[in-house]
């Protein structure tokens, strides 16, 4: 061996040195960064969102609508709604009463019939979902439809009261004329307070029907009135999605067909949007939710601007004729079909079409003269057999027929795994699939265990949408599994792979997105929120620092001239920023003990600066919560040495390098 190839050996090796503060072993890698011999490229979808109603995410959530069951179409229509002093519904009561009278002939049937008897006595509340969040110095929009039918009636007074019935703030409107009008007014809050609720009284005598009664922040995002909630949308925009998967998730295919998600009852006017239970209302044992409704106000018309507010791709999810196979696994016959290919016909055309076409037009008078630009549309959530692959033909032969640029998602089933995936893996290929979607809830050490899955995929079959993913630290469908640092660093782990794979892998969201602290079914979820504020996971800090320092070229890093996934319990992938002009490296130590790295960038020429930012925790079992994050990412700066990137990975952490190039 000539002296070079040994020193070459040497700088190649591990070596051992000590860490001066505690005296542990600390392990040194020296690796080498190179480019790859043909462009791998990241796509600019590489890392999204993936959004489902669930956990209270959109009714409750995202949608910031304060009142619960707003036009009385819950099933049991007085959900949500209270008649303090009154203890029966009987019309022989002192103080008034209240009835729901519906029109069949309506998307929005009900509405609800008031009888004042003593105006002095009678109260309707609204409680809210799990109580209405105001903040001290912000305004509200309240307003409400009504007919004024008989009596005396002058005027509408609503009061914010808080949990012990003292008033926060109040209003009131006069009521002019018999015919429905709409009533509105502004709450100014003094106070904040988590758990209010609405009030309402009369002045006057007589009978009145109600419908639509709502109330808002006026500081939504963008300041859309009757918008989205700006806390949580913010923590979306700064995760620079590449795309917004919608609307599901399960909900997409419904506990039964009559209950599946149908986009053309989601726009349009918001009053004449269709109320449907939502399928997670009774979908976990353990978290019954019977008050777990679907106003649609947030429907696909919102999701797409909201896919263009955050600058990523749209990419709708669509039921293929198959409801939930954990439910009734009811299928719609082949014969049948027709109406649900078309919603996917209609849909591109929603989303694309100018306004000189049907759909192109609806969405034009909603407000969006431009088209949305759409590029992806999914057929079925996570179906999975001969059932599946039979509609899937039927779809991409009229989809492709009609608009062949579209690219279609398909799924693999919910498992990573198994006799179903193996089965549509091998059909979906046959068929020349553009994009698979696999799901997989398990354990932190399977994701750890399983960061070379697609090192051997086949490089020119179809690409893979990872749609669904989260760590698990007690088990799937667990109540209480933990958004904690072990799930988000085996997580990150994970993630390596993903990009190292970016010519196979287009696309990777976590899942679920939101939960609300007091409405939730699933665990773990990305961003948790209660009615006043929100905090970021763990998890989300990693899909941060992922999305947020993608990339658009993979290159090599590599130890003993393989890559660096899971040697000594470090995980490592590395990218090029040709807009920015910089190399990016994430590293990942899974191991107790910190580890030091040396990296030759090889033929890359590489300024002296080093941008570090690290993400760690005390412990494991580390949590962030509404009182405090101490899992959130610090950045360092500091300088190459001898042209080398160098860098010491604390036990159980995450590294971001960036480094310009010259």
């Amino acid at each position: 061996m000539t002296t070079k190839n040994k020193i070459f050996s040497i700088a190649i090796s591990l070596s051992a040195a000590f860490f001066s503060a505690q005296n542990n072993t600390v392990r040194t890698f020296n690796l080498d960064l190179k480019e790859t011999s043909s462009a791998v490229k990241i796509q600019p979808t590489m890392y999204g969102i993936f959004f489902e109603d669930i956990n209270f995410a959109a009714d409750g959530g995202l949608y910031a609508e304060l009142i619960k069951n707003r036009s009385f179409e819950f099933d049991e229509p007085f959900t949500g709604w209270k008649q303090p002093n009154t203890k029966t519904l009987s019309p022989n009561l002192d103080s008034g009463f209240l009835t729901i009278y519906s029109d069949p002939a309506k998307t929005n049937r009900n509405y609800a019939r008031i009888t004042i008897l003593n105006d002095k006595n009678y109260i309707l509340e609204n409680e809210g979902f799990r109580g209405i969040g105001i903040h001290q110095g912000e305004q509200y929009d309240f307003s409400f439809d009504l007919e004024n039918v008989s009596g005396n009636i002058a005027a509408v007074n609503a009061s914010l009261v808080d949990e012990n019935g003292k008033e926060i703030s109040s209003v009131s409107a006069l009521i002019k004329g018999k015919g429905w009008q709409k009533y509105t007014a502004v709450f100014k809050s003094p106070q904040t307070v988590e758990k209010a609720k609405l009030r309402i009284t009369f002045t006057g005598n007589g009978i009145v029907n109600m419908d639509m009664i709502s109330l808002f922040p006026k500081d939504t995002w963008k300041g859309r009135k009757g918008g989205l909630r700006k806390d949580l949308v913010q923590k979306l925009y700064d995760l620079q999605p590449g795309f917004l998967r919608f609307p599901g998730g399960c909900i997409v295919e419904g506990r039964t067909l009559a209950e599946r998600y149908q986009w053309k009852k989601t726009i349009g006017n918001i009053a004449d949007r269709e109320y449907l239970i939502n399928k997670w209302s009774t979908g976990f044992p353990h978290r019954l939710t019977p008050d777990y409704g679907q106003s649609f106000g947030l429907g696909f018309y919102e999701y797409f601007l909201l896919s263009e507010d955050l600058g990523a791709e749209p990419v709708p999810i669509l039921s293929c004729g198959m409801a939930c196979q954990f439910n009734t696994a009811e299928l719609v016959k082949m014969q049948d079909l027709d109406p649900y290919v078309q919603d996917a016909l209609d849909l591109i055309e929603f989303a694309n079409g100018d306004s000189g076409t049907k759909w192109g037009r609806i969405r034009a008078e909603m407000g969006h003269p431009k088209p949305f630009n759409l590029k992806f549309i999914g057929v079925g959530n996570e179906q999975w057999g001969a059932d599946y692959i039979e509609r899937y033909k039927v779809f991409e032969k009229a989809i492709h027929a009609k608009y062949p640029d579209i690219k279609i998602i398909s799924g693999s089933g919910p498992s990573p795994d198994g006799e179903f995936f193996e089965y549509g893996w091998k059909e979906l290929k046959q068929l020349n699939a553009q994009i698979v979607d696999e799901h997989y809830y398990n354990s932190p050490e399977w994701f750890m265990k399983n960061v070379g899955r697609y090192d051997q995929y086949d490089r020119s079959g179809p690409k893979v949408f990872a749609g669904e993913y989260a760590a698990q630290s007690v088990g799937v469908v667990k109540p209480d599994n933990k958004n904690n640092w072990l799930t988000a660093l085996s997580e990150a782990a994970f993630m390596t792979g993903l990009e190292r794979n970016a010519d196979v892998v287009y696309m990777t969201s976590y899942a679920p997105l939101f939960a609300h602290a007091d409405g939730w079914q699933w665990t773990p979820d990305l961003i948790w929120f209660n009615n006043l504020k929100s905090y970021a996971t763990p998890n989300y800090y990693v899909q941060k620092l992922f999305s947020n320092n993608k990339g658009t070229d993979v290159l090599k890093i590599e130890h003993n001239g393989k890559a660096i996934s899971g040697q000594e319990k470090l995980y490592a992938t590395a990218v090029k920023d040709t807009k920015n002009n910089e190399i990016i490296i994430k590293m990942v130590n899974t191991d107790t003990q910190a580890k030091t790295v040396n990296i030759k960038p090889g033929t890359l020429k590489t300024g002296k600066k080093i941008t570090k930012i690290l993400l760690s925790a005390p412990q494991l079992s580390t949590e962030n919560s509404f009182d405090a994050e101490p899992i959130k990412p610090k950045e360092e700066i500091y300088e190459t040495k001898n042209g080398e990137i160098f860098t010491l990975i604390p036990a159980n952490s995450l590294v971001v390098l960036k480094v310009k190039i010259k």
